[in-house]
């Protein structure tokens, strides 16, 4: 049997109308540590919550431009061990991807929607992602 394309879920990813209140719940209330921060400039915009193991959830300031989007949860992220052979075989299956590039947070990733329009981006993990780097770092987004 070949090796599966897809290893696990990587995140789900939420829009928080209030980020300190939201850090706050996940802290005080479950004890999730803070992975690391996302700034623009000296601005935090959102922040990884550890879950502990490979799972995560990430969470951005909903903004005017997040207003349209009619849930709270932005997409899932989804995880692979080969990137290159994810795309293609959901290519050849007739479905839209994006290239891979990388991220950020040092990690591969890519970006399809199921049938019906949940977004899903497919993450490769590196040995730069910053999900696995000591906590408290700070990922500056260039996006």
């Amino acid at each position: 049997m070949s090796k599966p394309l897809v290893k696990q879920i990587a995140h789900v990813c939420i829009f928080a109308h209030d980020l300190d209140e939201t850090e706050a719940f996940y802290h005080d209330v479950l004890g999730v540590p803070t992975a690391f921060t996302f700034l623009r400039g000296e601005k935090s915009i959102g922040y990884y919550l550890d879950f502990g193991g490979r799972s995560f959830i990430e969470v951005f300031q909903k903004t005017e431009s997040s207003f349209a989007e009619n849930n709270q949860i932005n997409h899932i992220c989804i995880e692979t061990e080969d990137l290159d052979a994810l795309v293609a075989h959901v290519r050849a299956k007739g479905v839209e991807i994006t290239d891979k590039k990388l991220g950020v947070d040092g990690t591969w990733q890519a970006w399809t929607k199921d049938p019906n329009g949940v977004k899903l981006e497919i993450f490769q993990y590196t040995d730069k992602s910053q999900q696995f780097v000591p906590h408290g770092g700070e990922c500056q987004v260039n996006w």
